[in-house]
């Protein structure tokens, strides 16, 4: 179904009327209001963020973002890539990728005049993730007919993003961990997990092979694959703001077991704190 946009005269309120945290948006001057999100609903839209905003192609990205689409009209993206700039007020223009999530009760009417508003006004490619029945994503373009991508199969963002995207990376949590790491790796040089311990191995038998023992290749195997897991730790902390005290850094260093790693690198993606992560794998 093609979104279709609103036909009422233009109405009195204008995007300054409005303030950051009001529950509402606006299309040709009318106020819609926006009702709090659900449970289901609001913890894809933190991973679907993840997603695509550490995809190695995004520069910017944000969450509720409100764009300033006309004089008339207010847009706030559950989900938005590029034109997030570092800087208060309403955003003038609209994002290029614009993700919205839709689930039970859902007012089809208001998502179309939506999607019409962000599309008319430059949003290249507009994705709806229905979490309501039979999960999928409907992919909306200006000027051509919607398209429905389901689960096992992958979206693109031609220009957008260097990665496609797993339908299920936008709301199963293990699936959108999968893709949040292989993106944060590729921004370090590393294309994935697999690559990172690639490394790790190679280290150790370059180790190995100098000290001319087979006990030693073997150490150093071993700990070229715990040395790149220490690495990833490291790089995503890094990435998400998360800082290390010296006892937690030492920790990491010390860390002897690919299982405590792993726990911690899995947290690591979604941790409030960097004390979070750890103070977790010790319950």
């Amino acid at each position: 179904m093609q979104a279709r946009r609103r036909t009422a005269d233009r109405g009195p309120f204008r995007a300054e009327h409005l303030r950051s945290g009001d529950p509402y948006e606006l299309s040709n001057g009318h106020p819609i209001y926006c009702a709090p999100t659900g449970g289901r609903a609001s913890g894809p839209n933190h991973l679907g963020s993840s997603v695509v905003g550490w995809d190695p192609a995004v520069k910017e990205a944000g969450v509720d973002t409100g764009y300033s689409v006309a004089p008339g009209t207010l847009r706030a993206p559950d989900v938005a890539v590029g034109n997030v700039p570092d800087r208060p007020g309403w955003v003038k223009g609209v994002p290029e990728l614009a993700i919205e999530y839709a689930d039970v009760g859902q007012d089809e009417e208001k998502l179309e005049e939506k999607i019409a508003d962000l599309l008319a006004a430059g949003t290249r490619l507009l994705w709806v993730v229905r979490l309501n029945g039979p999960r999928r994503v409907e992919v909306h373009e200006p000027r051509k007919a919607v398209r429905v991508v389901l689960p096992g199969q992958a979206l693109s963002a031609p220009g957008i993003l260097k990665n496609p995207v797993r339908v299920e990376a936008l709301y199963d949590r293990s699936e959108a961990e999968k893709a949040t790491l292989t993106n944060l790796l590729q921004r370090h040089g590393y294309e994935d997990l697999d690559a990172v311990l690639a490394a790790g191995r190679e280290e150790g038998r370059e180790e190995g092979r100098e000290e001319g023992r087979e006990e030693g290749r073997e150490a150093g195997r071993e700990e070229g694959i715990l040395e790149g897991k220490r690495d990833a730790l490291r790089r995503v902390l890094d990435r998400r703001g998360l800082r290390l005290s010296k006892a937690a850094a030492a920790k990491i260093s010390s860390c002897k077991s690919e299982r405590e790693l792993d726990g911690w690198l899995d947290r690591a993606l979604v941790a409030s704190t960097a004390a979070e992560v750890f103070k977790r794998a010790g319950r």
